[in-house]
């Protein structure tokens, strides 16, 4: 028997459609100052593939490949997009969850990518255990 009653996919989340791109790097660049002339050139690297991002679908698949390994249930939070980590969280204490291991998706490591990720992942651990 496990000591983990669930699995957590951790991710930097990513636009869907050329609707979400601004809001989903409002949600990035949230709390820094950067020039809106730069996040609106970021967007047209988005646009470019009409505002959807890979990482998603990539995790996704990932889910899709561990069902058939873990025999715990999945769950899924980013970041910066939908589904979002606090709602993913919510979910799970919900379900019940008590004991959760954390996957983190992340193509390098870096303070964006893996870093700030495990701040807030450690902040809403904090918040739930409180509640």
């Amino acid at each position: 028997m496990s000591k983990y009653d669930a699995l957590l996919i951790v991710s930097f989340g990513g636009p869907e459609k050329r609707e979400d791109v601004i809001p989903f790097l409002e949600n990035v660049l949230r709390g820094r100052n950067v020039p809106r002339e730069r996040m609106l050139a970021v967007a047209e690297h988005y646009y470019h593939f009409d505002g959807r991002s890979p990482i998603n679908d990539q995790n996704r698949s990932l889910i899709e490949a561990l069902r058939c390994a873990v025999k715990i249930p999945i769950y899924w939070g980013n970041r910066n997009w939908h589904p979002m980590l606090a709602d993913t969280m919510r979910q799970m204490q919900d379900d019940g969850i008590k004991h959760a291991v954390a996957f983190v998706t992340s193509a390098f490591g870096s303070y964006s990518g893996a870093g700030n990720i495990s701040k807030t992942l450690s902040a809403l651990t904090e918040n739930f255990a409180e509640n």
